[in-house]
């Protein structure tokens, strides 16, 4: 029916109003949780066909729609009916904000003040569940009413009562929209300073995310690891909002805490989202506190943690800088090829050719060669093929000269090996090297190589072989 409304006439608009209406005071509980629902999509089509008369005191939505949300969102409904009061609430902040200019007094203002207690209540509703969903839409809300009248004051301490809910599950989801809300451009007034006190006396109104950072502390000490993991992801966005000085003074030192929190899960989305934070102030404040979070998930008993922060190591050599990655992590990086999980060496691998990419081929001679070289005498067979694996993908990002005089001799006194598997990954290499080696070096070294593997006596040696053959007959490789 909302769908259709814009394309009916007048006399069958009235017709539809009057039906939708009594859904949505059916005797079926199931009837009315699906109108309610639809009615935001109604109030929206409404508007959107009417205007500005739709919400005067004769309007559709007024004489109709309105009372329709003030019975749908009693507290005599059941919680399946009520869970839809916050979506529904965004659709008439939307569509009354998309008439223009709302004044004090306009019947519109009215109705605003009329439904915000509403979306209040709801967040003292008995029912969890409608708390959640006030919780997880209340970004949502915000941005509806924003633009209008005194509506903020109202919503933000409404949203600070859900960040302190006695559900985890509410607080997480109220804390996942923490960055969303403080981007709201109104002002409001700061928090009280104490019980007893008239605070607002002679206090300024200040910013909604300089009042909300002041609860981003009290979330790093929630008992819940699931409200601090979801503080973690998001509390870094609200440094581009609060500014460098505000973002030192207030969000830096619960950031510094997040990163020393006892769940591996909060380090590491902490860890993943610093981007915005660098942003505004770099992360040399926190370097310190950076390093003993990134070992510690290094080493971390769950595989998945230890992956997660691979894929974040290029992310942070460049937010942290050359020589201080150099110093303390560069041998962490290459640490990774020994480990248990297949999955982690084969990462660490793709890691050292980001890295040679982002630092250069020196750094990569300096820093991450001596150690390959060592590895790939390893008593391990499959410490010595993630060597290997290494040397080609870091080839792919050096400089030529540098791949004929230090990785190529590498890769190349592997092929003696006793382990079929190593000869056959050295063909794999040799085949992704072969193009920055240069066509000179292909005929003097590689190729006489790849020969020699043709007739191995291991099957899946001369597989490999064979298709490095043929790779060289066909590649046309510039002179280097």
């Amino acid at each position: 029916m909302a769908h259709a409304y814009t394309r009916i006439t007048d006399i069958q608009r009235q017709e539809f109003i009057e039906m939708f209406a009594a859904l949505c005071k059916d005797d079926t509980p199931m009837v009315r949780r699906v109108a309610s629902q639809y009615l935001g999509h109604m109030v929206l089509a409404v508007v959107e066909v009417g205007g500005r008369p739709t919400v005067e005191a004769d309007g559709v939505v007024t004489r109709f729609l309105l009372p329709l949300y003030d019975h749908l969102s009693s507290t005599e409904q059941p919680d399946a009916v009520r869970l839809q009061t916050t979506e529904n609430c965004v659709a008439f902040g939307k569509a009354i904000s998309s008439i223009g200019n709302v004044k004090e007094g306009d019947v519109p203002m009215d109705h605003v003040k009329r439904m915000l207690p509403l979306i209040v209540s709801s967040i003292d509703d008995r029912s969890w569940r409608v708390r959640w969903t006030a919780a997880s839409k209340f970004a949502g809300v915000v941005q509806a009413f924003s633009s209008l009248h005194d509506a903020t004051e109202t919503l933000v301490p409404a949203y600070e009562k859900l960040l302190q809910d006695p559900e985890a599950e509410v607080r997480t989801a109220a804390t996942l929209n923490l960055a969303s809300v403080a981007k709201c451009q109104a002002l409001v007034d700061p928090p009280p300073l104490g019980r007893g006190l008239n605070t607002m006396n002679g206090r300024s109104k200040i910013s909604v995310a300089e009042r909300l950072v002041k609860r981003v502390t009290s979330l790093t000490e929630d008992d819940s690891e699931h409200v601090r993991a979801a503080l973690a992801m998001v509390a870094t966005e609200l440094a581009p909002v609060l500014g460098k000085d505000a973002t030192i003074s207030h969000l830096v030192p619960p950031v510094l805490l997040l990163l020393r929190d006892a769940a591996s899960e909060v380090r590491l989305n902490l860890i993943s989202s610093l981007s915005a934070l660098n942003e505004v102030i770099g992360v040399d404040l926190l370097s310190q506190s950076l390093l003993p979070a990134i070992v510690d998930l290094a080493e971390d008993g769950k595989w998945r943690i230890r992956m997660a922060i691979i894929q974040h190591i290029p992310m942070l050599a460049k937010q942290l800088g050359r020589v201080f990655f150099s110093e303390k992590l560069s041998s962490l990086c290459v640490a990774w090829l020994g480990d248990d999980i297949s999955s982690i060496r084969q990462a660490a691998a793709n890691n050292l050719k980001e890295l040679t990419k982002l630092f250069g081929t020196d750094w990569a001679v300096e820093y991450l060669i001596p150690s390959v070289a060592s590895i790939r005498n390893h008593p391990s067979y499959l410490r010595r093929v993630v060597a290997l694996q290494a040397c080609a993908l870091m080839a792919t990002e050096m400089e030529p000269e540098t791949v004929r005089t230090d990785l190529l001799p590498m890769v190349l006194d592997m092929t003696t090996d006793t382990v079929p598997n190593i000869r056959f990954n050295v063909a794999k290499a040799l085949q992704k090297i072969a193009p920055v080696a240069g066509p000179t070096v292909i005929e003097t070294q590689i190729r006489p190589v790849i020969n020699l593997l043709v007739d191995d006596l291991d099957t899946d040696v001369r597989f490999f072989a064979v298709k490095c053959q043929h790779y060289l007959d066909g590649e046309k490789i510039n002179p280097s």
